[in-house]
């Protein structure tokens, strides 16, 4: 069983950067495939960034390409997505998600855990 939490959320204005974290517990989290999700207002939630297990490879939605950065430290069992040039279509809750295989996958019907989101709002 792997818990996530994410932290980080906040208000900020177009053009400013945030750093989102995601912090695993399990002893097995550190083998596992992290993404991030986001979902905003009366939209599905879509996939954002996804990371495997050692890091070597890395996944970005063409939304967010050239803007943000998916990185995880394994030693603090924790994900993060730096996220530079924020727009106000940024604007959403952002879920960090997990699941066991060593594949990224950008359904989100493929990950088995999810956190309980942190909010990111860019005023304009």
């Amino acid at each position: 069983q792997v818990q996530l939490v994410e932290s980080g959320g906040g208000l900020v204005q177009a053009g400013d950067s945030l750093r989102l974290s995601c912090a695993a517990s399990g002893r097995t989290s550190r083998t596992y495939t992290m993404a991030w999700f986001r979902q905003a207002p009366g939209k599905e939630r879509e996939f954002v960034a996804a990371i495997t297990s050692g890091g070597g490879n890395t996944h970005y939605a063409d939304s967010v390409k050239g803007r943000f950065t998916i990185s995880r430290d394994n030693a603090k069992n924790t994900v993060y997505l730096q996220m530079n040039s924020l727009k106000p279509e940024d604007t959403a809750v952002y879920y960090c998600a997990a699941h066991s295989r060593p594949m990224i996958y950008i359904s989100r019907t493929r990950y088995d855990y999810w956190g309980q989101g942190t909010q990111v709002t860019v005023s304009s």
